[in-house]
Protein backbone atom coordinates (compact mmCIF):
# COMPACT_ATOMS: atom_id res chain seq x y z
CA UNK A 1 0.00 0.00 0.00
CA UNK A 2 0.98 3.71 -0.48
CA UNK A 3 1.84 5.31 2.95
CA UNK A 4 1.37 8.73 1.26
CA UNK A 5 -2.40 9.78 2.30
CA UNK A 6 -2.31 12.70 -0.76
CA UNK A 7 -0.86 9.88 -3.18
CA UNK A 8 -3.80 7.82 -2.28
CA UNK A 9 -6.33 10.43 -2.46
CA UNK A 10 -4.90 11.42 -5.64
CA UNK A 11 -4.51 7.99 -7.13
CA UNK A 12 -8.26 7.31 -5.89
CA UNK A 13 -9.54 10.59 -7.70
CA UNK A 14 -7.43 9.46 -10.92
CA UNK A 15 -9.20 6.94 -11.10
CA UNK A 16 -12.90 8.42 -10.55
CA UNK A 17 -12.07 10.67 -13.57
CA UNK A 18 -10.72 7.93 -15.47
CA UNK A 19 -14.27 6.26 -14.74
CA UNK A 20 -16.22 8.70 -15.79
CA UNK A 21 -14.22 8.94 -19.08
CA UNK A 22 -14.77 5.75 -19.65
CA UNK A 23 -18.69 5.96 -19.04
CA UNK A 24 -18.63 8.82 -21.59
CA UNK A 25 -16.21 6.92 -24.58
CA UNK A 26 -19.16 3.98 -24.00
CA UNK A 27 -22.12 6.28 -24.69
CA UNK A 28 -19.88 7.92 -27.61
CA UNK A 29 -19.35 3.84 -28.99
CA UNK A 30 -23.17 3.32 -28.80
CA UNK A 31 -24.09 6.00 -29.94
CA UNK A 32 -21.74 6.78 -32.72
CA UNK A 33 -22.99 8.43 -35.75
CA UNK A 34 -20.33 6.98 -37.88
CA UNK A 35 -17.93 3.76 -37.64
CA UNK A 36 -15.14 5.52 -37.42
CA UNK A 37 -16.59 7.40 -33.89
CA UNK A 38 -16.89 3.98 -32.22
CA UNK A 39 -13.95 2.71 -33.28
CA UNK A 40 -12.00 5.33 -31.92
CA UNK A 41 -14.44 4.92 -28.83
CA UNK A 42 -13.55 1.58 -28.40
CA UNK A 43 -9.61 1.85 -28.72
CA UNK A 44 -9.98 4.95 -26.02
CA UNK A 45 -11.97 2.93 -23.57
CA UNK A 46 -9.52 0.65 -23.79
CA UNK A 47 -6.47 2.78 -23.05
CA UNK A 48 -8.27 4.36 -20.43
CA UNK A 49 -9.04 0.57 -18.58
CA UNK A 50 -5.23 0.12 -19.30
CA UNK A 51 -4.16 3.40 -17.52
CA UNK A 52 -6.55 2.54 -14.70
CA UNK A 53 -5.07 -0.83 -14.01
CA UNK A 54 -1.65 0.72 -13.68
CA UNK A 55 -3.33 3.19 -11.34
CA UNK A 56 -4.66 0.35 -9.27
CA UNK A 57 -0.99 -1.11 -9.53
CA UNK A 58 0.26 2.21 -7.87
CA UNK A 59 -2.67 2.11 -5.62
CA UNK A 60 -2.55 -1.10 -4.31
CA UNK A 61 1.89 -1.56 -4.88
CA UNK A 62 1.36 -4.97 -6.86
CA UNK A 63 3.49 -5.15 -9.43
CA UNK A 64 1.64 -8.01 -11.15
CA UNK A 65 -1.21 -5.93 -12.20
CA UNK A 66 1.31 -4.31 -14.97
CA UNK A 67 1.53 -7.68 -16.35
CA UNK A 68 -1.89 -7.84 -16.68
CA UNK A 69 -2.11 -4.47 -17.94
CA UNK A 70 0.51 -5.49 -21.06
CA UNK A 71 -1.95 -8.09 -21.94
CA UNK A 72 -4.98 -6.04 -21.95
CA UNK A 73 -2.76 -3.86 -23.84
CA UNK A 74 -2.64 -6.57 -26.65
CA UNK A 75 -6.04 -7.83 -26.51
CA UNK A 76 -7.81 -4.56 -26.57
CA UNK A 77 -4.74 -4.06 -30.06
CA UNK A 78 -5.91 -6.88 -31.44
CA UNK A 79 -9.89 -6.36 -31.19
CA UNK A 80 -9.71 -2.75 -33.07
CA UNK A 81 -7.52 -4.12 -35.60
CA UNK A 82 -10.26 -6.97 -36.06
CA UNK A 83 -12.94 -4.33 -35.76
CA UNK A 84 -11.33 -2.38 -38.61
CA UNK A 85 -10.53 -5.10 -40.86
CA UNK A 86 -14.14 -6.73 -40.08
CA UNK A 87 -15.88 -3.04 -41.00
CA UNK A 88 -13.67 -2.37 -44.42
CA UNK A 89 -14.72 -6.11 -45.63
CA UNK A 90 -18.51 -4.51 -44.73
CA UNK A 91 -18.04 -1.54 -46.57
CA UNK A 92 -16.16 -3.36 -49.68
CA UNK A 93 -18.90 -5.65 -49.96
CA UNK A 94 -21.18 -2.78 -49.96
CA UNK A 95 -19.77 -1.16 -52.51
CA UNK A 96 -19.48 -4.16 -55.06
CA UNK A 97 -23.07 -4.44 -54.21
CA UNK A 98 -23.75 -1.34 -55.00
CA UNK A 99 -21.77 -1.25 -58.47
CA UNK A 100 -23.88 -4.98 -59.06
CA UNK A 101 -27.27 -3.66 -58.47
CA UNK A 102 -26.06 -0.90 -61.19
CA UNK A 103 -25.39 -3.46 -63.72
CA UNK A 104 -28.50 -5.25 -62.97
CA UNK A 105 -30.46 -2.45 -63.42
CA UNK A 106 -28.99 -1.35 -66.70
CA UNK A 107 -29.39 -5.02 -67.84
CA UNK A 108 -33.09 -4.88 -66.78
CA UNK A 109 -33.51 -1.25 -69.05
CA UNK A 110 -31.77 -3.24 -72.08
CA UNK A 111 -33.91 -5.86 -71.82
CA UNK A 112 -36.92 -3.80 -71.61
CA UNK A 113 -35.64 -1.40 -74.77
CA UNK A 114 -35.08 -4.21 -76.44
CA UNK A 115 -38.66 -5.89 -76.18
CA UNK A 116 -39.98 -2.85 -76.69
CA UNK A 117 -38.14 -2.65 -80.10
CA UNK A 118 -39.60 -5.56 -81.33
CA UNK A 119 -43.19 -5.36 -80.11
CA UNK A 120 -44.97 -3.46 -82.57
Amino acid sequence: MIHNSVTHVFLLMILVYLGILLFACLLRAIRGPEVSDRLIATNMMGTIVLVMICAFSLLLNEGFLVDVAIVYALISFLSVVLITKLYMGVHAEREANIDVDADIEEGIEELIRREEGKSP
